[in-house]
């Protein structure tokens, strides 16, 4: 009877200790990642997944239109979830 409970025990351990090292910090990142994309607002500079810096120059919802590099024709609407750094406008 008590290797039973000492197996259910390590089981409880292991999987407490597999929330804490992989699961816990990984929501702690999307809710940062979240709350930086919630602060985005038109005439902010960003940079992309991709690794391109640009502005925003309209958004909806789900979707930001960026302005890449001088050429002010270069428009490309992306997904905000694209978003890495903001540096916003002053």
């Amino acid at each position: 009877m008590g290797s039973g409970i000492s197996i259910i025990l390590l089981y409880v351990v292991i999987i407490g200790a597999f929330y804490f090292i992989a699961i816990r910090p990984q929501k702690k990142k999307e809710k940062e990642h979240q709350s930086l994309v919630a602060s985005v607002a038109v005439g902010d500079s960003i940079l992309t997944t991709s690794g391109f810096y640009g502005v925003v120059i309209d958004m909806t919802e789900d979707v930001v239109i960026v302005e890449f590099g001088s050429n002010k024709n270069c428009r490309i609407p992306m997904q905000k979830g694209a978003i890495v750094e903001v540096e916003k406008a002053e």
